[in-house]
């Protein structure tokens, strides 16, 4: 079974779990730094739709078709028009180059399954001058972190296709992004607060 039919399939339960993250305030602070025309990318059930304003300019996309149509409930039960949720694989995005003058990304390249193409393509769709926001999971610096973060690997990558194990900030930073800054918000570094610059 691929990746997204997984997500597909776990959607409701998948939704209820993402709406009780304690890692929601740091998705807020990170939508609240964007500006202009916005892409969510992976944007599931839509758990961070009650972050924008009513005037966003906003797009979303995810590859999980479930995924989606929850995120559509939300958006018309909170009114919000200028929302356009798509279903589209991150890794061969249809936007024109240079489309979006910001990006958000939360807990996604855990299971992008080439992490390198998405944010090359991530790069390719934002404006010269643009900003990504990446809150994202990653391998630690940590080696005894990692004895865990490897035997929970096991599961994760099995059930859902999600990695724990991979290098995110390294391959921003090698995506061609000009300016790129990090902060370790929760469990020592394994999640990371990313801005990107392009």
């Amino acid at each position: 079974m691929e990746t997204k039919d997984k997500y597909s399939r776990i959607a409701k339960l998948f939704d209820k779990m993402e709406e009780k993250m304690p890692m929601n305030k740091i998705k807020e602070k990170g939508i609240d730094t964007l500006s202009g025309k916005i892409l969510e990318v992976g944007i599931g059930s839509g758990a961070t739709l009650k972050y924008y304003g009513k005037n966003s300019d906003v797009t979303g996309i995810d590859f999980s078709i479930g995924m989606l149509n929850i995120a559509k409930e939300k958006a018309e039960a909170l009114d919000l028009k200028n929302i356009k949720l798509l279903e589209m694989d991150i890794e061969n995005m249809s936007f024109a180059n240079e489309t979006f003058d910001s990006v958000f990304s939360s807990c996604v390249f855990c299971t992008v399954p080439n992490p390198k193409k998405g944010i090359s393509e991530i790069y390719r769709v934002l404006k010269k001058g643009g900003k990504v926001v990446f809150i994202e999971h990653m391998k630690s610096k940590n080696p005894i972190l990692n004895i865990a973060l490897k035997f929970l690997n096991i599961f994760t990558t099995w059930i859902l296709g999600t990695s724990l194990l991979r290098e995110t900030e390294k391959t921003i930073r090698e995506s061609g992004f000009t300016k790129v800054r990090s902060e370790n918000v929760m469990l020592g570094d394994v999640v990371r607060f990313i801005v990107a610059e392009k």
